[in-house]
């Protein structure tokens, strides 16, 4: 049965709940800054062309690249073919690609450069003219924190990020949000000087992933699992993000931002509000911010830092069949550095679904295997009926989410093994997304950058949810600035540091095996 449209541009003959047609950008432009740096080459280019294949961008989008190289045109346009044949997930189509270059436009210049701003806004009148993009753009900033403040001036003093007549201009920003609240507060008041704030869309490309989405949608789809989502059945949580890679060229990067400044205050803590947070009304980026921003405005931190912290960095050593460098004799590194290349921390919701649940969190490089995951540990059955085993033979149910790399969810609970005695021991019941579906999830910078384009802003934490964020983790920070000590030494792929064991022995728990 169809139904009527509202909409009159809508077609007639399309049930407004059938799902199966993508959404496809309107005209428009996308102008990168730092398009010569490895997240452009890697990961944006690639998912550009790849959006293009799958149709999902109009014909007129152009793709306009900024930067210090002396490159006409032609030079960049090589350059974005070099990326997409070495990253793109689709085919290499050469038809698609002959519509793609065609928009393709380079405008060479520094960021103090008022001559290349002026080119290109010369470019954009053009790109309008010639390709029909309506004066939409959007402005991908894929550069280091401290030139957003330059660049978003220099935007603005060359009248490129003003909308209105129909058009809009909007703003993308990479992580980090500022290196701690303050410094937060201070690019959100530089950002949102010239962009209002419903154009500034702040990228973390773990919200982008297809499995953090499916996290709403395994608790909120089903009734499974929300009526003991709750203190009265869950023991605790763990959320664990592992790499099993050092910091290789990032030397410059990393010395003083560290594991909980990369990866806990944004990653880590918004899966934390996607699995704590109450149901919202809608789908709506305004609705869903507010109950992630809930969850956030109720962590509490515990009183002892020094019991429920821990960090660690990795020693030289072999890993994997192969020798591995330590973390402070990594080129370019100091070697008396504190910075921290693994991080826990128990945090607690002081909410009434969530009262005396610990929220564990680690993040970590050169641990045992790459891996994201989110386990919901639940409390132990009363063992009344198996008084015959031990407390270990079989362990407490869980839910466990994985984010990457094997997406998809495992449930463990304890059944009996085949035989004429009553023995009980774990097993998993496994969903995976490469087993259960034909489609492959897009990858994170596809769905963000589509959703730039059509200005859906529901995976792009507001100012209020960073800032949330920085004040869970600055008073840890403070604390282990305070310390008069290297942090603690770990062998690669290990687990950790022994204080992180120790974290959750305290508690009479322990860390999973992901």
């Amino acid at each position: 049965m169809f139904h009527e449209q509202d909409n009159g541009s809508a077609s007639p003959l399309r049930d407004p709940r059938d799902r199966r047609l993508s959404r496809i950008a309107g005209p428009s432009s996308l102008v990168i800054f730092g398009v010569t740096g490895d997240l452009a080459r890697k990961k944006l280019i690639p998912a550009i062309y790849d959006l293009a294949n799958r149709g999902l961008l109009p014909p007129s989008f152009s793709l306009v690249g900024f930067g210090r190289r002396e490159w006409s045109d032609a030079d960049f346009a090589g350059y974005v073919k070099d990326a997409v044949q070495a990253g793109s997930r689709t085919k290499f189509n050469e038809s698609v690609w002959d519509q793609l270059v065609e928009g393709i436009r380079f405008v060479q210049g520094g960021f103090d450069d008022n001559d290349a701003f002026d080119t290109l806004h010369s470019t954009l009148r053009d790109l309008d003219e010639k390709r029909g993009t309506r004066g939409n753009v959007a402005f991908y900033l894929s550069v280091p924190p401290k030139s957003f403040e330059q660049v978003c001036q220099q935007l603005s003093s060359h009248g490129l990020a003003g909308s209105g007549d129909g058009r809009w201009r909007r703003v993308v920003i990479e992580k980090p949000f500022g290196h701690d609240l303050q410094s937060a507060r201070d690019l959100n008041a530089v950002v949102e000087s010239v962009f209002p704030p419903d154009a500034v869309f702040r990228i973390d490309h773990y919200l982008g992933k297809e499995t953090v989405q499916n996290i709403l949608a395994l608790r909120f789809a089903n009734q499974l699992f929300e009526p003991i989502w709750n203190a009265n059945y869950v023991d605790h949580v763990q959320i664990t993000m592992a790499e099993d890679i050092g910091i290789g060229g990032r030397a410059g990067y990393y010395d003083g931002v560290g594991a909980a400044r990369d990866v806990i205050q944004n990653h880590l803590l918004q899966l934390l509000a996607l699995t704590a947070m109450e149901e919202p009304i809608s789908f709506d980026a305004a609705h869903l911010r507010a109950e992630k921003e809930k969850v956030l405005a109720a962590v509490r931190l515990p009183r002892d830092l020094s019991q429920h912290s821990a960090r660690g960095q990795y020693t030289g050593g072999w890993q994997g069949g192969e020798k591995v460098t330590g973390f402070l004799e990594e080129e370019g590194f100091n070697p008396d550095s504190k910075t921290e290349t693994f991080a826990a921390v128990r945090l607690d919701i002081n909410t009434r679904r969530w009262a005396g649940v610990p929220f564990y969190l680690r993040a970590g490089k050169r641990l045992g295997r790459r891996v994201t995951e989110i386990a919901v540990v639940f409390k132990r059955a009363p063992n009344l009926l198996f008084r015959d085993h031990a407390e270990d033979d079989f362990g407490q149910n869980a839910v466990v989410i994985r984010v990457q790399p094997d997406e998809g969810a495992t449930i463990r609970f304890g059944s009996k093994v085949p035989g004429t005695q009553m023995e009980v021991r774990d097993v998993s019941m496994d969903f995976g997304y490469g087993h259960s579906f034909t489609e492959s999830s897009p990858e994170a910078y596809e769905r963000l950058i589509l959703d730039v384009l059509l200005g859906e802003p529901p995976l792009f934490p507001r100012h209020q949810e960073v800032e949330l964020s920085w004040k869970i983790v600055d008073p840890f920070e403070e604390y282990w600035a305070s310390l008069d000590e290297q942090p603690e030494p770990y062998a690669p792929g290990s687990w950790g540091p022994a204080s992180a064991d120790e974290l959750l022995a305290r508690d009479g728990r322990t860390w999973r095996r992901p």
